[in-house]
């Protein structure tokens, strides 16, 4: 096509070197056409854009799955539990304690009732299995009782609480032996009556201690204190371990627990008894040490208490209730007689509280 003066006019031959690249790449995707005339895209086009745009990123993320998938699996293998789980269920449990003591301290009293309670039937339950005999009515009953002893009652009420407490689960257990009347042999009755007492002891008894310590004058950070010290512990203890753990420390207790992993754990309750008295305590900071010694002792000693308890009965977890860490008992054997410590240490050194 020519003009008036019969020259085409630049860039309209097809073959016209002045026609643009971006054109012919625009024209290639359907937004330009070769003319130079603009063309919206067809619904067609724009549909099959948007499902190979979705297509690939459902391609990531399954690849990403399946990479996630893979590194936890490893992980399964080399800890025994799904550290993932078991994490997002420690800092929900965390969560809930930690806003009980700072924004309303007495409902810490019922995280620990329930965890009194939930602790009672696990052991409950584990020694049944045993052909052990537990009552467990009796055994809930003393323990609440227990419990709200520590709340209500004077110190010195508190210790006559605990010899009623067991009293009861002992005189009940005597009794409901005799009704029975099935010829169980002296040591069979023995044992029961003596794990009984060891029930109340061990679980309700120690969820008390700590009630008395949340009842005192700044208890509450005394107890979000010793609990952050015994976490610590835990993870120092469970970090080293895994990276390091070469010498089993108790082997025919717990042989997963390695020198390298109490040397962890050493290091992190004494960074953490430190930290936690000067700036949550107010306490100087050698009493920091003071406090993450002695309960990077006791909580060791319910780990491995728990542990030859568990060993005893011949099982690995006392439940199942908290995937990725078993039951309540488990997460509880090290802060369990860590509160007798938190206690004692109060009396010992609140004195010295700036």
């Amino acid at each position: 096509m020519t003009d008036a003066s019969g020259a085409e006019p630049a860039g309209d031959s097809p073959g016209d070197p002045a026609m643009s690249r971006s054109k012919r790449d625009a024209a290639a995707v359907g937004r330009v056409a070769p003319d130079g005339t603009h063309r919206p895209e067809s619904g067609a086009d724009f549909s099959a854009q948007v499902r190979a745009a979705r297509t690939e990123f459902e391609s990531q993320v399954a690849h990403a799955r399946a990479e996630f998938d893979q590194a936890n699996e490893r992980l399964k293998e080399r800890t025994g539990r799904d550290l993932i789980v078991a994490i997002v269920i420690s800092l929900a449990i965390g969560a809930v304690l930690v806003a009980s003591l700072i924004f309303f301290k007495w409902g810490f009293v019922l995280f620990a009732l329930g965890a009194s309670t939930l602790g009672i039937f696990e052991l409950a339950r584990a020694l049944q299995s045993t052909g052990r005999r537990v009552d467990l009515v009796p055994q809930l009953i003393a323990g609440t009782m227990l419990v709200a002893a520590g709340l209500f009652l004077a110190s010195w009420l508190h210790w006559i609480a605990l010899f009623l407490a067991v009293a009861f689960v002992l005189v009940w257990r005597l009794i409901a032996q005799m009704i029975a009347n099935d010829g169980r042999s002296y040591a069979g009755v023995l044992g029961d009556v003596l794990i009984a007492g060891f029930v109340q002891l061990y679980v309700p008894f120690f969820a008390s201690l700590c009630v008395l310590l949340l009842r005192q004058e700044g208890g509450e950070w005394w107890v979000l204190a010793f609990i952050i010290v015994v976490v610590a512990s835990d993870t120092g203890a469970y970090s080293a371990g895994l990276a390091f753990g070469r010498h089993p420390m108790a082997p025919r207790i717990s042989p997963k627990k390695t020198w390298e992993g109490f040397a962890g754990a050493a290091a992190a309750a004494l960074v953490a008894g430190v930290l936690v008295s000067l700036f949550m305590l107010g306490l100087p900071w050698w009493c920091g040490l003071i406090i993450g010694a002695l309960i990077l002792v006791t909580a060791t000693a319910g780990d491995l208490g728990e542990s030859m308890v568990k060993r005893d009965l011949g099982i690995k977890d006392m439940s199942s209730w908290l995937p990725g860490h078993g039951g309540v008992l488990d997460r509880l054997d090290s802060i369990l007689p860590s509160a007798a410590a938190a206690l004692a240490l109060y009396f010992l050194l609140s004195p010295l509280a700036v």
